[in-house]
């Protein structure tokens, strides 16, 4: 059985944001003891087979996961792919959607996790993005992990407030190197990684996949949750056995 074919880990419930929106996320329970939380954010096309399982690995890594479906007060149950018509309807949901409305939801998710231990947030595309704003803000994460958000080389004013990696791909079509570059020589204590890939090499659908560097930058992204995870381990909220 593949990953892809899998069943997921975890399932959807309902949480309510401090605009009084109700609005769907993917939660999964850790695998053993708890290490901490993630919250994960998605890429445009909505929480997706592809972005659960990403919460699935984490949660087998030790971590309580919430992915939040931040479209879903535009397009309840949003599950694109990555066609063109695909992604003209998402980035007719992004321009219509203000990336404070989602920093806003993911902060909510973290505060949702706190009680029961450290909160670490992820998030690909332009949940890498946000991952990026919300580690500029004081929102109590203990670790970040951006992956090739598009935003972050204009936003490198932002000072990290947690310990922040940031992915790249070196072949990426959206993120010119020159602006990485740049990013990187404003913020010389933020660890940017780079790999020979385009851009999205995660996700195992798109066609710039780079599998060598998808699992070293998800070992990299592991290994600094782990390092800045409680010094004790957590009693399961929702433990799986």
């Amino acid at each position: 059985m593949t990953m892809a074919d899998a069943k997921d880990q975890g399932r959807f419930e309902r949480l309510m944001m401090d605009d009084g929106a109700e609005i769907a996320a993917y939660r999964v329970g850790p695998n053993g003891p708890r290490k901490g939380g993630v919250v994960l954010i998605q890429e445009i096309f909505g929480v997706t087979k592809h972005i659960r399982e990403q919460c699935d690995r984490f949660a087998q890594m030790g971590y309580e996961v919430v992915a939040p479906a931040i479209f879903d007060r535009e397009a309840p149950g949003l599950d694109l792919g990555y066609r063109p018509e695909d992604v003209a309807k998402a980035m007719a949901l992004v321009r219509s959607h203000a990336v404070e409305r989602t920093l806003a939801d993911a902060i909510a998710c973290v505060a949702l996790l706190q009680a029961a231990g450290p909160v670490f947030m992820t998030g690909y595309c332009y949940g890498g993005s946000v991952t990026w704003l919300a580690a500029g803000r004081d929102v109590q994460l203990a670790a970040a992990a951006c992956y090739y958000g598009s935003m972050i080389p204009a936003r490198a004013g932002l000072e990290p407030r947690c310990p922040t990696l940031v992915h790249f791909g070196r072949r990426d079509a959206e993120i010119p190197m020159s602006s990485v570059e740049t990013f990187m020589a404003e913020r010389p204590e933020v660890d940017v990684q780079l790999y020979p890939a385009g851009h999205g090499f995660n996700s195992d659908r798109r066609a710039d996949y780079h599998h060598e560097s998808a699992e070293l930058a998800f070992k990299r992204t592991i290994a600094l949750f782990d390092a800045h995870s409680a010094r004790g381990l957590h009693p399961s909220v929702g433990e799986r056995s």
